[in-house]
């Protein structure tokens, strides 16, 4: 299986998935023109990529400045994907990324850990660079 990579634009995060590796990255920005144009091949990609996935080990990056509520339904989408692999006994980590200056992100952080009790769900802070 190929990796998936999309480059980040002003209103959207780059995708980095290295299925090598297992280690999957969504960092930057989301509020795409049209979110389902956007995030339909991701998602697509990571139907395909559970499917083949024989490793026992992934973890997800997810390290979002800004996102909008249709980012957000996509983000819980991706998590539920996730969180049923867990359940199946996979060790999922997701390491929410957050900006400690930036509290938005971080209580979107902590809605989305109360919701997925499969998934190993790390809020973890980050000083600013």
């Amino acid at each position: 299986m190929e990796n998936l990579y999309v480059a980040a634009t002003k209103s959207s995060p780059e995708i980095n998935f290295d299925c090598k590796n297992n280690i999957l990255e969504i960092k930057g920005e989301s509020y795409p023109e049209n979110t389902a144009k956007f995030y339909t091949p991701v998602i697509s990609w990571l139907n395909e990529y559970v499917d083949a996935l024989d490793a026992e080990q992934v973890t997800v990056n997810i390290e979002l400045i800004y996102f909008n509520s249709s980012s957000s339904k996509v983000l819980l989408d991706i998590f539920d994907i996730f969180d049923e692999l867990a359940g199946q006994g996979k060790q999922i980590t997701l390491n929410w990324i957050f900006d400690v200056e930036n509290e938005n992100v971080e209580e979107a952080g902590e809605e989305f850990q109360e919701d997925f009790e499969s998934l190993t769900f790390n809020l973890v802070p980050k000083e600013e660079d």
